[in-house]
């Protein structure tokens, strides 16, 4: 027996079945908003996970192929490892969900989203994002819901709650907000300057539209929520925080953090933990959950601090940034170069162009995105926080801070038309204290304004912090956090912008959510710090984008043809383009609308393939001088190729002025002939002469 429950929601009806489907699960949701259809499931594991000090929480949002109508390209045709839009995703559900979980909550819980129809009217992440809420709500695993998520757009000036796909891609703003019945707990934005009183009049109109779902949810609750069940608490025990404080005082465990040296600090933090290990070494109990202890009094030694005495580790006020140094060109060679560094965080970014042709290919759900153009990849290396591990890819954290900082440039990239470049950009991080997707922006950024790519403006980042006390006015928020900041903190505020409007956002929390005047603070403090960054630091480094590309970055020179030509260049089976690629060595692109790209780092011989498309679409007159290659030689004249797969013909009557018995007495094959065209002969063949050349 299960039970529909339906609301209207931006026009469209949302659908949800309980009971219906995955019985078997702690919670599971069957929604349809339009024809978009997603299963949700929430489970969670029987007992705790032993030895770990984390919430062991995992979102999976599952994309198949079959809910667009397609087979999944590739030899085994079946979906492989999750897309970088799953990941992303996932992360986005992750956020605002994991705080609403208890803290001293160690039991396994998967959230799974499973897209099995799409709607381009309906986006899939937000059903998802719906999904998931609902699963863990109705569910026996403890969870501090409801929460809801809505989108918003913007669309010639005016907001559209929950757009299309095509809205979505289209318009000036894409943000989710997700929020508790009080307070609002996640934003993700991207978008195309849009001026700060312009976002926070989105994020809290989604934030009002949220009150709706989170009523709705509160139905189904009502009505089919489970008893939330008992679980084993994994909580420190007070006695061993009154025990560690015997021997490291508050006073002793202050000193050892507040520094702002972030390796003396740890090796400050090793030396009490093994204090403490050697004076309860007798106790099994108390050194399992150790390490979580001195985690545990690191924080409250540093909050307490920051909250009361508005005093930060490293000793700047509450508004100051940390040291800053931008420099460009420090790569020999490669198209584009930048190091931007912020205190003890240090990013390098190289940037790489290429033909359109080398754009990334996307087979995913969306129908409208088959091809990227712009990709900005983000590297973490163990070594930059002082670790040794070995490397196994871009994690999720590497993805979506790839994706943040690629969000934020987007706006300011010239169009095809302006700058026929596909772009890579690629952030690799040498140091990290904090906040290295905000200095990724920053040095990418002056990376590609190095590598000659035109962009309209200068983009910076910049992070805010958070540190509350027990009442919503009770709180401090600190400009430019750095890792103790972020990890002891209750908020991870990044805002990246031009001088003229914000272009991406990502707020993480660990709390239950932030206050109107919270999110208007950090809004602010944000602005005020892009802009120092841009006036007094990017701009005295690199203040415009390079005239032109550097002498190792390819050329590319665009020319015109006639649409109906394109086949004429492409030759029969591609004979013509292959023949023209393999005797200049450039390549080349050919757009549907006849607009043909012409890549290389040879300007003579892009210059000759130029040519040699001028010559294949252009229609032959009487009169026209070429210069070709005898290929074949008859008796009665010789066969000239003036371009790839195009030949014309030089009768024996007009080689030379004197007569002439044998065509082999003047040419011979491959010679290098300079002819005049003369029309077509009675064959309807190119008919060329040698002899009068020198009168035309």
């Amino acid at each position: 027996m299960y039970k529909t429950f339906t609301m209207e929601l931006a026009g469209r009806t949302l659908r949800v079945d309980i009971g219906r489907v995955a019985a078997q699960a702690n919670g599971a949701a069957f929604i349809q908003y339009g024809d978009t259809t997603v299963l949700s499931t929430a489970t969670a594991s029987e007992k705790p996970r032993e030895g770990i000090d984390f919430f062991p929480l995992s979102v999976e949002y599952e994309e198949k192929l079959y809910a667009v109508g397609k087979i999944p390209g590739g030899f085994n045709k079946r979906e492989g490892k999750a897309s970088e839009n799953a990941v992303l995703t996932s992360r986005v559900i992750d956020r605002p969900m994991r705080p609403l979980f208890p803290k001293d909550y160690r039991n396994d819980v998967t959230l799974n989203n499973l897209v099995m129809s799409v709607d381009p009217a309906c986006r899939p992440e937000l059903v998802a994002m719906l999904g998931s809420a609902i699963a863990a709500c109705i569910s026996d695993i403890p969870f501090d819901g409801p929460c809801a998520m809505t989108q918003v757009g913007l669309v010639d000036g005016e907001f559209v709650i929950n757009p299309s796909q095509e809205q979505w891609k289209n318009g000036d703003l894409n943000l989710t907000v997700a929020s508790t019945s009080e307070k609002v707990i996640m934003i993700e934005a991207g978008a195309n300057e849009v001026p700060e009183d312009k976002m926070l009049e989105a994020i809290y109109l989604a934030h009002d539209i949220n009150q709706t779902v989170i009523a709705f949810i509160n139905q189904m609750v009502a009505e089919c929520g489970k008893k939330k069940h008992e679980y084993t608490s994994c909580a420190v025990p007070e006695e061993l925080f009154e025990a560690m404080k015997k021997i490291v005082t508050p006073e002793e465990m202050e000193e050892a953090v507040f520094t702002d040296v972030k390796q003396v600090r740890e090796e400050n933090i090793r030396n009490i933990t093994a204090r403490l290990e050697e004076a309860f070494a007798d106790n099994e109990e108390w050194l399992a959950v150790l390490g979580e202890a001195v985690y545990q009094y690191q924080k409250k030694t540093v909050r307490k601090m920051i909250l009361k005495d508005h005093k930060r580790p490293d000793g700047r006020a509450i508004t100051q940034i940390r040291p800053l140094a931008a420099e460009v060109d420090i790569i020999p060679r490669v198209h584009g170069s930048a190091m931007f560094t912020r205190g003890q965080t240090q990013i390098c970014t190289v940037t790489t162009l290429a033909p359109l042709s080398e754009m990334q290919k996307i087979d995913g759900l969306d129908e409208n995105e088959v091809a990227k153009r712009y990709m900005h990849h983000y590297n973490f290396p163990s070594y930059s926080v002082g670790e040794t591990k070995p490397s196994r890819g871009p994690g999720r954290r590497e993805i979506g801070h790839g994706a943040l900082a690629e969000k934020a440039l987007v706006p300011v990239l010239p169009s095809e038309e302006e700058f026929p470049y596909a772009i890579r950009t690629v952030s690799e991080t040498f140091e990290s204290n904090g906040s290295t997707s905000q200095a990724s922006v920053c040095a990418s950024t002056m990376s590609l304004m190095a590598a000659g790519v035109p962009i309209k403006k200068q983009v910076a980042g910049i992070s805010c912090g958070l540190v509350t006390g027990d009442t919503d006015d009770d709180y401090i928020v600190l400009t430019d956090i750095q890792g103790l900041e972020d990890f002891f903190g209750d908020m991870d505020f990044k805002v990246a912008g031009t001088h003229d409007g914000i272009t991406a956002i990502q707020m993480d929390i660990k709390i239950h959510g932030l206050t109107r005047p919270i999110v208007e603070e950090a809004i602010a403090r944000t602005k005020e710090a892009r802009e120092y960054i841009l006036n007094e630091v990017m701009t005295p480094c690199i203040a415009q984008p390079r005239p032109e590309v550097g002498p190792y970055a390819p050329k590319i020179i665009s020319v015109q043809i006639d649409p109906e030509r394109i086949g004429d260049v492409v030759g029969q089976r591609g004979k013509t383009i292959n023949e023209i690629i393999a005797r200049t060595g450039v390549k080349i692109d050919i757009s549907d609308d006849g607009n043909v790209s012409i890549c290389g780092t040879d300007k003579e011989m892009m210059e000759k393939a130029v040519e040699m498309v001028k010559i294949i679409t252009t229609d032959f007159e009487e009169g026209q001088i070429f210069k070709g290659t005898v290929v074949s030689i008859k008796e009665f004249g010789a066969f000239i190729e003036f371009a790839p797969g195009k030949e014309g013909m030089v009768h024996i009557s007009k080689i030379a002025k004197e007569r002439i018995n044998r065509v082999e007495d003047v040419l011979t094959l491959g010679d290098k002939v300079t002819v005049v065209c003369l029309g077509k002969d009675k064959m309807g063949r190119i008919s060329f002469s040698m002899k009068d050349v020198a009168q035309v």
